[in-house]
């Protein structure tokens, strides 16, 4: 008798796999990736409800960022990336500025901070920047910034790429939960 394959263990660090360009620049692809921007604050306060400071300072995996500091990290990330769409948006080709994530991650009010202020952060910030996504027009599409590391970015793949970032985070903290039986 055959032995049974199985598959291997989804990557804790990617539980919804991690991102891919699929060069897909039309309107029904962006409208679905405002509207995953626009859903993002609920569903990442929903993933977070409920949890006490213990399972708050809990990281998501071995090695890992905390769920609080996962949390402080999604209001750090889509602040830089808002603001890169509007500079995109008002410059033409603009160097944008880089940070060290996992730097930030590790400072005071990212490992001890209330959650709750990034939550309401993240919510506002959402407002804004859906806000400004429906009102871009085809040919702003074409926009784009420079990424020191990355290199040039059309603003359609950054929407793809923060699309998929919320999710992503949301579903780590998910996972967390799952695994945990919280």
């Amino acid at each position: 008798m055959g032995s049974m394959s199985q598959s291997p263990a989804p990557d804790p660090r990617y539980p919804i796999g991690p991102f891919r360009w699929d060069g897909d620049c039309s309107p029904a692809a962006r409208l679905e990736r405002i509207r995953a921007i626009e859903e993002t604050p609920a569903q990442l306060r929903a993933a977070v409800t409920g949890l006490d400071e213990m399972r708050l300072d809990t990281p998501y995996r071995d090695g890992g960022w905390t769920v609080r500091q996962v949390v402080h990290h999604v209001a750090d990330s889509h602040m830089n990336s808002y603001a890169r769409f509007r500079l995109a948006l008002t410059e033409d080709t603009p160097v944008v500025k880089p940070y060290d994530e996992a730097r930030w991650a590790e400072l005071a009010d990212a490992r001890s901070g209330a959650v709750e202020t990034s939550l309401v952060l993240i919510e506002a910030l959402h407002a804004r920047w859906v806000a400004l996504l429906r009102s871009i027009t085809p040919a702003e599409w074409e926009r784009s910034f420079q990424h020191p590391e990355i290199g040039r970015q059309r603003l359609d793949q950054a929407l793809a790429h923060y699309s998929w970032h919320g999710r992503h985070h949301t579903a780590q903290v998910a996972a967390l939960r799952a695994r945990m039986g919280w």
